[in-house]
């Protein structure tokens, strides 16, 4: 049985995604900027692409302009609201468990001039609203946060962060949703949110093709300049198949929403539950409860569920699993060939819980039969595991 439990690196593409992109490459290959008609049938991909965009996040259209992937957008927010200070020294306030594409350009900003604050977050990865509001400033030009985290799936509070923002300074608050679009149902309106980042291949979309939202009336500086496309926000020829794929997984995405969260939720909760009951010696890192179906004050995504087993190394393990063809991640695939996870470490957890940290990411399409399978191969490989270290120890 193969079973595919890292959708949180990337899913796998919609046959009807694929089949847009062949047409659009095969056929309607014309650059959008000609005036001919195949340059024109290609402008119209592009546009019905950003309506559907724009529609699945309740934006206008004219809010939504392609990059080339989700660290372009989160780049060009981070860039462009740092820019738009207009002096050397503006204020960026971020989290200690971003994704290294904000971690980093919020670092290189913060070697330009700009002033860097990093909010600590507790034991499951959660940002505080009191430490945000100490370290606002009449500076702060920009506060960047993710909406759920890539490693722990734990659901931020970006609407309170949002409010808080908007009522206690003048910053842009940019939120990178690329783990939450497709699996919570939001809105940058309801989110406070001046710029967002979005991803294709997490909602099984081409990879190479995001979006950010920028909100109507704001006009940062661009990104990438040169032939002036996107309005002048994002130069460079519009890689049409792709874009045009993005519209359509999109479209698919905003029409069975909350049915793919519900299933999504049913298979973590299973998962976790069997764990939980037939291995022991396990560490829950993820929040137990789930957005939308808990109440508590720490919720995780549907579709993230990180779990440590002790004794064991999670690479082992994940080398173990694939020869059952069980595909599970260590972290962020991004973060894949660094030592240790930084927003581990955040959280707190201990070097032997960090080593033994698997992240289970799920889609829409795990059953109930293939998390059976998952928990079979996966309690022999620790037990495996565990009798080994015992033996070389």
């Amino acid at each position: 049985m193969f079973v595919y439990l890292d959708n949180a690196a990337t899913t796998r593409q919609m046959p009807q995604v694929t089949e847009k992109m062949i047409a659009m490459m095969d056929a309607s290959f014309g650059n959008p900027s000609s005036l001919h008609k195949m340059g024109m049938e290609a402008e119209s991909a592009v546009k019905k692409a950003r309506r559907a965009v724009a529609a699945s996040i309740g934006a206008q259209e004219e809010e939504i302009f392609f990059t080339g992937g989700g660290t372009e957008a989160d780049n060009t927010a981070i860039y462009a609201a740092a820019g738009r200070s207009g002096k050397r020294g503006g204020h960026i306030i971020t989290t200690a468990v971003e994704h290294p594409a904000v971690l980093e350009a919020c670092r290189r900003a913060e070697s330009s001039g700009c002033k860097l604050t990093i909010l600590p977050v507790d034991g499951l990865g959660k940002v505080s609203l009191e430490a945000l509001e100490d370290a606002l400033t009449e500076n702060t030009v920009l506060v960047s946060a993710m909406h759920v985290n890539n490693e722990l799936g734990t659901v931020e509070p970006v609407e309170e962060m949002g409010k808080l923002i908007k009522a206690k300074s003048q910053a842009l608050f940019h939120v990178d949703a690329i783990q939450s679009y497709g699996k919570l149902s939001w809105s940058p309106a309801a989110l406070s949110a001046d710029l967002v980042a979005l991803s294709a291949h997490k909602i099984h979309g081409p990879k190479g093709i995001g979006a950010i939202y920028v909100k109507k009336g704001l006009h940062p500086e661009a990104f990438l300049v040169g032939g002036g496309q996107e309005k002048g926000f994002r130069s460079g020829t519009e890689n049409v198949p792709a874009i045009a794929g993005f519209g359509v997984a999109a479209e698919i995405l905003k029409e069975d929403l909350a049915a793919r969260a519900a299933a999504m939720s049913k298979v973590r909760q299973y998962l976790m539950e069997g764990i939980l009951s037939e291995i022991p010696d396990v560490r829950l890192n993820s929040p137990k409860e789930i957005y939308g179906q808990g109440e508590g004050t720490h919720l995780s995504s549907p579709a993230v569920l990180n779990m440590s087993f002790m004794g064991c190394r999670g690479e082992v393990l994940l080398h173990m699993l694939e020869q059952s063809e069980i595909y599970v991640s260590t972290g962020s695939a991004c973060s894949s060939h660094k030592k240790g996870s930084h927003v581990l470490t955040a959280a707190g957890l201990s070097p032997e819980a960090i080593q033994g940290a698997i992240r289970f990411s799920f889609s829409a399409s795990n059953t109930i039969q293939e998390m059976d399978y998952v928990l079979d191969r996966l309690e022999k490989a620790v037990t495996s595991m565990r009798r080994l270290g015992k033996r070389m120890g």
